[in-house]
This record gives structure tokens, sequence and C-alpha cells, in this order.
């Protein structure tokens, strides 16, 4: 069955233009999103590349992270469970949090306090307030890890948390390094 309907041209007049003119502003405005995107991209991407450096640009203001901080871990067997020490390597016009320095590991595995190479310094940062962190070229984070049951593990699973920044005004996201270790026995 066909239903018959029929226009008078001032009625299709009518019906067409209102259709047009939603169809170009929707693609009118479809067109102006996409071109303010990408945009915003090509300027965010401009912007990390100013920051951080790339191929095409000769110098950049912020290092890498890793360019920035050195870190390396060691662990060393002793009759009090396994000392296991964080050497950082701080690249000048940059510091490390103190008290963002942080190790995870599995049950079964305790740590003492760290004991430090070198005094913080104490700062007034703009993220944190005053806080103690290391702008020595080289610091050293030590602890001694043992096992709550006296038995050695081995190849425990710990993650070292830490942050830094550039003094120059950038603070680099937290940064999480994952090693393993192996805890010795404790000798009584």
């Amino acid at each position: 069955m066909f239903i018959k309907t029929s226009f008078t041209s001032s009625a299709l007049n009518k019906v067409i233009p209102k259709k047009s003119y939603i169809f170009a502003l929707a693609l009118t405005s479809t067109s102006l999103l996409t071109g303010l995107m990408a945009t915003s991209m090509t300027a965010q991407a401009a912007g990390l590349n100013e920051l951080f450096g790339n191929s095409q640009s000769s110098a950049s203001k912020f290092l890498p992270v890793d360019k920035a901080f050195q870190v390396t871990s060691s662990s060393k067997a002793s009759s009090n469970g396994t000392r296991f020490s964080i050497n950082f390597d701080i690249t000048p016009g940059h510091y490390v949090y103190k008290d963002q320095l942080t190790l995870s590991f599995p049950k079964g595995v305790r740590a003492t306090p760290f004991t430090f190479s070198q005094s913080p310094v104490a700062i007034n940062d703009p993220t944190f307030g005053k806080v103690p962190v290391f702008t020595q070229r080289n610091m050293v984070a030590t602890t001694t890890l043992t096992s709550t049951n006296g038995k050695p593990i081995k190849n425990a699973a710990v993650v070292i948390g830490w942050q830094g920044c550039a003094k120059a005004g950038l603070c680099y996201p937290p940064e999480k390094i994952k090693t393993t270790v192996n805890v010795a026995a404790t000798r009584k």
C-alpha cells in the first residue's frame, strides 16, 4: 500500500530550507569541533616536544626523567637480613622528594626505616609546601630487608617508588621501578 502525498511548492520551500539549515549547522559544528580538537592536540604535542625535546628540536627545556635521575639498586646479604640500597644520581638543577621514596614488597618481608647518605634540605615546594628533598649529585637510601619467619626468600618482588622535580618548574610523575631481591635468612 502506497500513500500518496502532495506538497505545494510553498510547502516544499518551508520544509527543505529548515532541514538544509539544520544539516548545514550540524556540518559546520562538526567541522569546527574537529578543527579545534586537531589544533588542541597539535598545541599539546608541540608543548610536550618543547618541554622534553624531540628529534626535530636541538634543545629542550627539560630532561626526560631517565636522564634527570639515574636510579639503581643493589643488595647484599648480612647477618641481619639483606641490606638493600637505592642509588640516585641526580642531575644538577633537580631534586628528589625524601617523603616520596617508598618500597613495596610481598607479605612475609619487612624493612627497617631508610637511612640516607646525605642530609635532605628543606624547600618551599609549590605542590607540597615545605618538604625535605635531596639536591646532591649522589644520594643513597639504605634499608635492611628481613623475612618475618627468619627463612630466606628467593626473588622477592620489590617496587621502588619515588618522585623528583626540576628546579626550573617541572615535577615529574611518580616513578616505580620493579626489581627482585633475595632476602637472606636472619642469623641469631
